[in-house]
């Protein structure tokens, strides 16, 4: 077989993988329903919702957080990955006092089906929509050390994927801020930024570990050093 042969059949073969792989991807996606269901239309915040984004707005948002999370967490590059059937949204007119939003399985009992409540207090601009819905849409794809994971590092992961999402909130602190790495939210994102500055992957690695159960020895397998030495070198790198 001559050198030209042998270099059309590679590029076929390339070809061939590629669309496999972008075919793969695409079903995983489509696999995916969802739905969204605006309880809060005779409220301020429902009406926002309605006007800023919308039924199929909203749909769009959760069909791109979930090609970001499962890009983010290695999905489907081999890291083990939940299937997830059915995510329902509900935009609520009587959420609980104080709550953004939350996630949880759907209440029918649905294997593999998810809800997420956002109350209508809370509904504000695009880009604040934007944020809250991909914070919980990584709850919905995110491993929690089957319910052992520690809390703050859970709320932790769901904000270090909006921020590397460039969808900071922005009543959100500064790098280095915070008393313990696993204060949560967006104390614990700037911390896992970090540690993926020392690591490329670490938090969908992290992740990947987070499938079978919770050890805080999973920061020193992945970056060797504990988790009390990686916050003392990260609140260094920021003190004034």
């Amino acid at each position: 077989m001559g050198l030209q042969a042998v270099s059309l059949a590679l590029t076929s073969l390339l070809f061939i993988t590629f669309t496999c792989f972008i075919d793969w991807q695409l079903a995983a996606l489509a696999d995916t329903e969802y739905v969204v269901i605006n309880n809060a239309l005779n409220e301020t915040g429902g009406q926002n919702f309605e006007s800023e984004v919308g039924e199929t707005k909203a749909q769009s948002i959760l069909t791109s957080a979930t090609q970001f999370i499962r890009n983010t967490f290695g999905y489907d590059a081999g890291n083990p990955s939940k299937i997830v059937d059915k995510v329902t949204l509900y935009v609520d007119d009587e959420p609980p006092q104080g709550v953004v939003a939350f996630t949880s399985s759907d209440v029918s009992g649905t294997p593999n089906a998810y809800e997420i409540h956002y109350s209508q207090n809370y509904v504000d601009s695009l880009n604040g929509v934007e944020g809250v819905l991909y914070h919980e849409m990584t709850h919905v794809w995110q491993w929690n050390g089957q319910g052992t994971a520690d809390g703050g590092l859970i709320e932790g992961i769901a904000d270090n994927v909006r921020l590397t999402a460039g969808l900071p909130a922005s009543g959100w602190g500064q790098p280095g801020e915070g008393n313990k790495w696993d204060d949560g939210y967006d104390v614990t994102a700037y911390f896992l930024q970090y540690c993926e500055s020392l690591r490329a992957g670490f938090v969908a690695d992290l992740n990947a570990k987070l499938a079978s159960g919770w050890d805080v020895a999973y920061f020193n397998d992945l970056l060797g050093q504990s988790v009390d030495e990686l916050w003392n070198a990260y609140k260094q790198k920021y003190a004034s």
